[in-house]
């Protein structure tokens, strides 16, 4: 197998980010990157051309995580409260679903989550409190307290 280097012009997850310079199998570089426009041959003009390109992505990745963070301090502190009706041994009719969790997120915080970054083990399908791993930028997660209260049933008149 021979390797080439080449230059990322595009962010590919799990190979590396705009501007670097990466190894790679010459045909992966030859049938696939070259073809897409997702890398070029790493020379000292196309080098400089994306260094800028590179300063900016670098600076969107910073804020990213800064903005991670600020929402992993935010949630920390906060329990997320959902009603539902219950049968006697406490499970629940419905269960609480990762959508109804990012919901309230965005509702409260003003933050919309990706639903594939909400965790929850088990699922939440019974009344009390219950904890849910949300994974919100690269190594940046945080434990939110869900807990679910029962509905009060109706008092007929």
């Amino acid at each position: 197998m021979t390797i080439a280097k080449v230059l990322l012009t595009t962010t590919i997850e799990k190979l590396g980010h705009v501007g670097e310079v990466v190894n790679v199998a010459e045909g992966y570089s030859r049938n696939y990157l070259f073809p897409r426009g997702l890398a070029v041959e790493p020379t000292d003009h196309n080098i400089a051309r994306f260094a800028r390109e590179k300063a900016v992505h670098d600076a969107e990745l910073l804020k990213r995580e800064e903005k991670a963070r600020a929402l992993r301090d935010k949630l920390a502190d906060q329990t997320l409260v959902f009603v539902r009706k219950a049968h006697g041994d406490s499970r629940l009719y419905g269960s609480v679903r990762p959508e109804e969790i990012a919901a309230q997120i965005a509702s409260a915080c003003g933050e919309v989550i990706e639903t594939s970054r909400i965790h929850i083990v088990g699922g939440i399908d019974t009344l009390g409190p219950h904890a849910v791993s949300i994974n919100l930028y690269k190594d940046i997660s945080v434990d939110v307290r869900v807990r679910v209260d029962e509905e009060a049933p109706r008092k007929e008149e």
